[in-house]
């Protein structure tokens, strides 16, 4: 414990740990330190005087308040909210540090609650939601630029400004683009701030009970003693995971997150509060012949106990019935229910023919774009094909075919090879198109191949929000439009969905490394070299983590931080990107203009967006301009990045930098 410290202390009662545990993963996303106790066994000496120390010496305390607290005449919050309440009195009027937040109907002026409580401004946050402008609110307070929290004014609308909700857009970072397919399995479920407000306080609804609860989808085991299997399995967790998402009232946490648990050992209530959920889905898959057995557990995270479990064994031929016939189970056991008129899966995976065969392929071919290695895209594009060879008339299999193609042409192709591949990406789509224009997926087909292929972001944007409008619950679509809206300079909004996406799905690796861009280009240094190291926790093999790695480095002028990063790089184009970028701000000249010259000699063509970073970091202005010319020449994708490049950022006054943005058709980030 240090002396002075920049955490949150979240105080709560045991009834609503749920929804603290929420709010709690949210803030941490951002990179806020929280302290938030999660025994259930609370006394003794040691834990008390641990308690008292936090209090002691935390930023912000946030008291959670509900119908539970009021209810409740005896509690260890209770003592918390006293120690609280005792060193506000010690602070200053102007020092903010109680930050009431209240996530049900409780009045904010409930005799219940503290006097001092009521003194100041609440946050509603119906159900642990948690909306950007909370989380940008608390990282204002702990910098010491935001101001104090208010005294409660009459007014409804200045209550209300604490929870605005801003759909935010999250940023790529790599040059050579990830595609949409690998930013994310399944992304961040967006959380929407609903405000209990009234001009009338008088007609303020009722109290509600929270109905908000969470869970994951363990990756289920493949039984089925075959090799190559997994793709299998794979697939039904998916599906499972897609189609509880449709439930409201139901977290469900992204598969990138879940899937790293795969054959884990832990238990399931350290899995439980990694992932910060209630309740997790395990079992098995075994398919033997025309038979299938899916055996599945749902588990209380709490205290491992299994609260509900089935074994199901149908013919292979009723395989779609079958994962409906689990995800209402699950539902079930979980007293969630889909909305009037709802369905499971609103934009389906499935095959128009019902084709066990074509749904098969579409899932192989998922599978091995996911691994991102140039085989598997290869391979995705085989199997791909092969879906919509079987049912020419399956729209979902046209547009993974299509953003396969468009994501291999800008990953591994250069030249006329990329052309072709964008080509055949095109016919791709437009047959998606064609035959189900009310597809997220087809638009954001299209979407991608404007941004790899013709550079057209401004059309890129339109097909994206049109993908996210017809696929609202689906946020790889809309973690694709965050990228397009960082490009243009939003990064405010890219920052927030960021944070909501590692709220949903907070081990996945590049997430860590969006966050970190956005606070580097924002300049928040310190922020961002701490969301890299995280990132580089969850997967240090990552050539992606090291490039951001070293741009903190270099952003900071620590040549020898970002020759390190370059040395964890795997030997190629990135590798010699580094080395160059590194040797740009040491001291020997020579080594500099040595490592430049390679960059040009091996990679010219290839990689001209990083040779005008490169002379960017030499501070050579005339040099710069001339390589971000080449590279619009040559069609690098990575130009999407120039709005935001922290590296490119001391010419944005320069003329001919607005001039060369106007060029490239990007907008004017201060309009």
């Amino acid at each position: 414990m240090t002396e002075v410290s920049r955490a949150v202390f979240l105080s709560y009662a045991s009834q609503d740990a749920e929804v603290a545990r929420r709010i709690c993963a949210t803030l941490r996303a951002a990179g806020v330190e929280v302290w938030f106790d999660q025994s259930e066994l609370r006394g003794g000496d040691a834990w008390d005087q641990s308690i008292r120390r936090q209090i002691k010496s935390c930023a912000l305390f946030v008291p959670i308040i509900s119908q539970n607290t009021r209810d409740r005449d005896e509690g260890y919050f209770r003592l918390e909210w006293k120690l609280a309440i005792d060193r506000s009195h010690l602070m200053s009027a102007e020092k903010a540090f109680l930050l009431p937040v209240v996530i049900d109907g409780t009045s904010d002026d409930d005799p219940r609650s503290p006097e001092r409580f009521r003194e100041v401004q609440w946050t509603h946050l119906p159900g642990g939601d948690v909306p950007p402008a909370f989380v940008e609110r608390v990282q204002r307070l702990l910098s010491g630029t935001g101001a104090a929290v208010p005294h409660r004014a009459p007014s409804a609308a200045a209550v209300a400004g604490d929870a605005i909700t801003q759909r935010a857009r999250s940023p790529g970072r790599s040059a050579r683009r990830t595609g949409l397919w690998m930013l994310a399995a399944l992304a961040a479920v967006v959380a929407l701030a609903i405000g209990y407000f009234s001009l009338d306080r008088l007609k303020r609804p009722p109290p509600v009970a929270s109905a908000v609860t969470s869970i994951a989808v363990l990756p289920l085991v493949d039984e089925s003693g075959e090799s190559g299997q997994q793709y299998f399995s794979d697939g039904i967790s998916e599906d499972l995971i897609t189609a509880l998402g449709q439930f409201p009232g139901l977290r469900v946490i992204g598969r990138s997150s879940a899937f790293q648990f795969r054959d884990s050992k832990e238990n399931s209530r350290s899995i439980g509060a990694k992932l910060g959920v209630a309740h997790l889905i395990e079992g098995s898959v075994r398919k033997s012949g025309d038979v299938i057995r899916v055996s599945a557990e749902l588990i209380d995270t709490s205290d491992g106990s299994i609260q509900w479990s089935e074994h199901f064994d149908r013919p292979y031929k009723d395989l779609f019935a079958l994962q409906d016939e689990i995800t209402h189970a699950v539902a079930s056991a979980l007293k969630t229910r889909l909305l009037p008129g709802g369905q499971v899966a609103p934009q389906s995976e499935r095959p128009p023919s019902g084709s066990l065969d074509a749904y098969s392929a579409m899932l192989q071919g998922r599978f091995n774009l996911r691994r991102g290695t140039e085989e598997g895209y290869q391979n995705a594009i085989q199997f791909y094909s092969r879906a919509t060879e079987i049912d020419a008339n399956y729209a979902y299999a046209w547009s993974g075919l299509s953003l396969t193609w468009s994501t291999f042409g800008g990953q591994f192709l250069s030249g006329s090879t990329a052309q072709d591949a964008y080509a055949k990406s095109r016919a791709a789509a437009d047959k998606a198109l064609a035959l189900a224009p009310d597809l997220g997926y087809a638009h954001a087909a299209r979407a991608q191949l404007l941004e790899y292929a013709d550079l057209n972001w401004p059309g890129a944007e339109r097909e994206s929000r049109r993908a996210v409008a017809l696929a609202p619950n689906d946020d790889v679509l809309k973690f694709y439009l965050a990228q397009l809206l960082a490009a243009f300079g939003k990064l405010p909004q890219a920052l927030a969905l960021t944070q909501q996406a590692l709220a949903s799905d907070p081990l996945h690796a590049s997430y860590y490394t969006q966050l970190s861009t956005i606070l580097l280009s924002l300049g928040r240094l310190d922020e961002s070299e701490r969301a890299i190291h995280r990132g580089l926790e969850l997967d240090p093999g990552s050539d992606t983590m090291h490039v951001q790695s070293a741009t903190v480095a270099l952003v900071r002028g620590n040549a020898e931080a970002a020759l390190e990063a370059a040395r964890q790089t795997t030997p190629g184009i990135w590798k010699d990107v580094l080395v160059a970028w590194a040797r740009q701000v040491g001291t020997d000249r020579n080594a500099a203009d040595a490592a430049l010259k390679a960059l040009i000699d091996k990679w010219a063509g290839s990689a001209d967006y990083q040779i005008a970073q490169t002379y960017a970091i030499r501070n050579d202005p005339d040099s710069t301009f001339d390589w971000l010319e080449r590279a619009w020449t040559s069609r690098d994708s990575g130009l999407i990045l120039l709005l935001y490049d922290p590296l490119l950022a001391r010419f944005a006054h320069d003329p001919r930098f607005t001039a060369f943005r106007r060029k490239i058709g990007l907008p004017d980030p201060r309009a």
